[in-house]
């Protein structure tokens, strides 16, 4: 049986959607790649995180992952059920297997990822029925500007390194 908090409408998923691309800017003015997301629990914003690799020069500090201990900060546990993480890009083999650990109900996620994606374009890790944990998985939500937005970041870093 479903929670009744998981529940949530499209236009609920786009405002949340929303606030991941937000933070995907801010990772952006930080030099960094641009991935943003939040958590939330209960319909309320739990979380909020972007890529800080390069701020922390720590191959670990994708958003999600930061995103997933401010979550488990806040609920108090590493469970983190009832809770469903917005990114805006397919999340990487290490960030898929952060969201089956932390046992999470559900990931909507902006654009795929075909160099990395270990949600559908390489693998399927938070589905996989192998594992004691499976996901939720809305692909695709607001999927053109999220890529959009990727794509103008490194079409500018391949600009600035060609001169």
């Amino acid at each position: 049986m479903t929670d009744p908090s998981l529940t949530i409408d499209r236009q609920d998923d786009e405002r949340y959607m929303r606030l991941a691309i937000d933070q995907a800017f801010i990772a952006e003015e930080n030099g960094d790649v641009p991935i943003g997301c939040v958590i939330v629990h209960q319909n309320r914003v739990i979380a909020k995180a972007y890529n800080q690799r390069e701020q922390l020069h720590d191959p670990s500090a994708h958003a999600e992952i930061i995103a997933l201990t401010q979550a488990a900060e806040h609920i108090g546990n590493w469970r983190l059920t009832g809770c469903t993480i917005y990114v805006t890009l397919e999340p990487c083999p290490m960030c898929a297997g952060a969201l089956v650990l932390g046992r999470l109900d559900r990931l909507v996620y902006g654009t795929d990822d075909p160099k990395t994606g270990a949600v559908k374009s390489l693998y399927n890790i938070v589905q996989d029925p192998r594992l004691n944990h499976q996901l939720e998985v809305t692909g695709g939500l607001m999927q053109e500007e999220c890529k959009k937005q990727l794509q103008d970041f490194f079409l500018r870093r391949r600009q600035e390194n060609a001169q």
